[in-house]
């Protein structure tokens, strides 16, 4: 049955109520209905064909279309479509994907508690870091440092320690327990420091936070390796180095949120490889399966599970669909796909370093005032004033402005305020690569064009 755009709609409009969205707004304007996908690209109910710079939500590594991933899916809900994790149960497919994820992980990782999404992962490391200490006779051991503009997750606990304000105004966050330190965000917030002064003095922060608290008080500090919803904040060089430094000083636990990083976006495994980064837990999702199921976890170290195997007792925490069988199937096979093809390698020796040279092209437009990426991640920074870095409106219209062109022009590119971002999928080619940056430069121009035409006025 052929259903038009419209009609779609208009059923939206009567009965979908969309995450992070302006619905009176998005009610006024219709929703984009994609309809399908393949490889790198993107279709809507219209035939509009978009290439896909963002991998759905940072998510599809393996592209759309994988015939492998669907069935696993068939094969494994055919022979049991799901059991739980509870009961002292479990099922083939989540042993397996454990043991696959230990194989990957950096090699002190070698345990896994299963989820349904990266924001269920960090409500777990609260919950996990708070026991862990606590079964260890220092219950009040319980803050957790986390960063400005960070963003792990949108449930009550994730948008906690998210360190967006304005998450926190709606529903009374961030809850109890956790603390915030400014962010690593040279390009808007470094002023005449260089880059390696202010990773340095950033770095430096968590530990005068930590004597502020007490270090009796204080159980992990949170960070993504790269902040990716807050907008590709890449730390300095000497940001992590430090970061490490001060955790094991003062026996703080190291969180490392590789929601987004993990799978091979910086062109290794996890985020953690690539900034040297030795965390005690690792919340995962995204990647883990290619957004074809939903299934997230948490990782940690060795030193974390000899005391939650050994000395925690019954574990009261855990979720209807721990570690599904059809969703561990989908997620093992990606991991494989990964493995098989070399994709996490094409990352680090090919496509990323092709991408980064050619975004670097990017900052010879005249909006453009940094360009910046890692691997198959990347983001640029639009302005007024190249030398001040200067905004072209205080409301990061001008990046609304762009990616509506950038749609219009057949590419998927995000905006936070004024910074554009993309993420593409690790299977994209060098001639894709070309394509999305061809269409980065016209919607670039075609925002140059709206701006020099007023569309910025109110």
């Amino acid at each position: 049955m052929t259903t038009t755009t419209e009609k779609l709609q208009e059923l939206d409009r009567q009965h979908h109520f969309h995450p992070f969205t302006d619905q009176g707004d998005l009610n006024k304007k219709g929703t984009r209905i994609i309809s399908k996908a393949d490889g790198v690209y993107l279709w809507d109910t219209d035939g509009h064909k978009m290439l896909d710079g963002m991998a759905g939500l940072w998510c599809v590594a393996v592209g759309y279309g994988r015939d492998e991933l669907v069935e696993a899916a068939r094969q494994q809900m055919s022979e049991l479509p799901y059991y739980n994790s509870f009961f002292q149960c479990t099922t083939p497919p989540a042993i397996k994907l454990a043991e696959k994820l230990a194989e990957v992980a950096p090699d002190h990782v070698n345990n896994v508690f299963f989820t349904g999404s990266g924001s269920e992962s960090n409500d777990t490391v609260l919950r996990l870091v708070r026991h862990y200490w606590a079964v260890q006779g220092q219950p009040e051991k319980s803050v957790i440092i986390s960063r400005k503009n960070a963003y792990h997750g949108s449930t009550v606990a994730g948008a906690s320690l998210g360190g967006m304000g304005y998450m926190h105004k709606q529903g009374g966050l961030p809850i109890p327990g956790i603390e915030h330190i400014d962010q690593p965000y040279w390009f808007e917030e470094g002023g005449d420091l260089t880059p390696e002064e202010f990773g340095l003095q950033r770095a430096q922060l968590l530990e005068e936070k930590i004597l502020e608290l007490g270090v009796e008080k204080v159980a992990a500090f949170i960070g993504e390796p790269l902040q990716g919803a807050g907008g590709v904040i890449i730390p300095p060089s000497t940001y992590w180095p430090e970061i490490q430094r001060i955790c094991d000083k003062y026996g703080i636990l190291l969180i490392a949120d590789e929601v987004i990083c993990g799978f091979g976006r910086t062109g290794n495994w996890f985020g953690s490889d690539t900034f040297g980064i030795k965390p005690d837990f690792m919340p995962i999702a995204k990647g883990l399966s290619s957004g074809y199921l939903p299934i997230g976890g948490v990782m940690f170290s060795d030193r974390v599970a000899e005391v939650l195997k050994n000395e925690a007792g019954e574990i009261n925490h855990g979720y209807t669909y721990s570690g599904h069988p059809a969703a561990a199937a989908v997620a093992l096979k990606n991991l494989e796909i990964i493995q098989d093809e070399k994709l996490v390698e094409r990352v680090a020796e090919d496509t990323g370093p092709y991408l980064q040279d050619r975004w670097q092209e990017l900052l010879d437009h005249p909006l453009v005032g940094e360009t910046r990426g890692v691997g198959l991640v990347c983001a640029l920074e639009l302005v007024k004033d190249k030398t001040t870095r200067e905004r072209l409106a205080p409301d990061g219209k001008a990046g609304g402005l762009c990616r509506d062109f950038c749609t219009s022009n057949g590419l998927v590119m995000r905006a936070t305020g004024d910074i554009m971002l993309i993420s593409p999928p690790l299977t994209i080619t060098r001639d894709e690569i070309d394509e999305l940056i061809e269409k980065a430069k016209k919607s670039l121009d075609d925002t140059l064009k709206a701006i020099e035409a007023g569309a910025l006025e109110d």
